[in-house]
């Protein structure tokens, strides 16, 4: 039996042993319990019988679930009998503050794919049936999507969950076709992309990859629970290992409480004023311009040139591409100024 099979078969066993004590009326003999559910009447003598419900009372009370043991018979003390008190297993009645109801609701609006948006909205759909009023309208002017267009997220996805081996065609840097055997560890959206991050069976060690890269169909190779992921693995690390060495240092300002990304790798902060800082980080072409323009006007590209210019092109190509979107007239003027020069009425000199 697999891991993942006998996981499956346990989990079963603690509900249905959970479901059997707390439906009933008065205590449950362990004969009763063993001859009622049929993972129990399975097994293979009274010893293994033993063995296995003892076990499951200390899971289930390690768990916080109290089982109470009841003398059954007074003129047999020997006979006892289980149960789990409803009372004591019982979660409150569950309340939502109007921001905490909005923010829910945000959250269910951002998936874009097909199985989370579902299971999002079972959630918003529980919610209202105990009671919670969802007022959607509240988060309406906001429209925030995390985006899962590539073809290979939804079977990548699948595979992490299940700690399944996986086989897909890469398209590395240079452009050359390779095939890889992958135990998937972990989906990460990193940078506005996104990346499976993963132990390479071919070249024996941790890799990271970018989901747009995969070509062709993503292939299960393996049994699902078949590994198990490193308790130490963090995504962002092995995603950092991938980065190129940087070519100098840039130069960028940004208003107070903006752009984590880029200070969580500053190497040094000034305070101008109340509202903006001045960053030194790691220069890293097309990389650093991204995250400068994804800040829009809450930061402002000071060098190198290549940074400046290389921000100023990609907020003027947006600027080009809805000319007649007031959002995009802002950003073509406002916008492009703020992030690659100095606002006169904003940015300090």
């Amino acid at each position: 039996m697999s891991p993942a099979s006998a996981s499956a078969d346990k989990t079963e066993r603690l509900l249905n042993l959970i479901l059997a004590l707390k439906s009933a009326r008065r205590p449950v003999s362990k004969q009763k319990i063993r001859e009622s559910l049929p993972a129990y009447a399975q097994a293979s003598s009274d010893e293994a019988f033993d063995r296995m419900f003892e076990r499951d009372k200390d899971e289930l009370r390690e768990m916080g679930i109290p089982i109470t043991t009841t003398v059954i018979d007074v003129l047999f003390d020997d006979e006892v009998g289980y149960r789990i008190d409803g009372s004591e297993t019982t979660l409150p009645a569950i309340s939502f503050e109007p921001d905490e109801v909005a923010a829910l609701a945000l959250a269910a609006r951002a998936w874009s794919t097909a199985s989370i948006s579902g299971a999002a909205s079972a959630g918003l759909r529980k919610l209202r049936l105990s009671g919670v009023e969802i007022d959607e309208s509240v988060a309406a002017g906001a429209e925030p999507r995390i985006r899962t267009k590539e073809p290979a997220f939804e079977a990548v996805h699948a595979a992490v969950s299940a700690l399944q081996p996986i086989t897909f065609g890469y398209r590395k840097n240079d452009g050359e076709l390779t095939t890889r055997h992958v135990q998937p560890w972990a989906l990460k959206n990193w940078h506005g992309r996104w990346y499976l991050t993963g132990f390479d069976v071919d070249r024996g060690d941790e890799r990271a990859f970018r989901l747009s890269r995969f070509e062709g169909a993503v292939r299960r190779k393996g049994r699902a629970g078949s590994y198990a992921v490193p308790s130490d693995h963090v995504p962002e690390v092995a995603l950092e290992a991938q980065l190129p060495e940087p070519e100098g240092t840039a130069v960028v300002r940004v208003r107070h409480g903006r752009g984590h990304t880029l200070r969580r790798h500053a190497q040094r902060t000034t305070e101008l004023d109340e509202r903006w800082a001045e960053i030194e980080v790691p220069y890293r072409r097309g990389t650093t311009e991204r995250d400068v323009v994804a800040l829009g006007t809450h930061a402002v590209a000071v060098s190198p040139p290549e940074l400046v210019d290389g921000v100023r092109s990609a907020l003027l190509a947006v600027a080009r591409a809805h000319p007649g979107s007031p959002r995009a007239g802002a950003t073509g003027a406002t916008g492009a100024t703020g992030a690659t020069g100095t606002p006169r009425s904003e940015a300090p000199a």
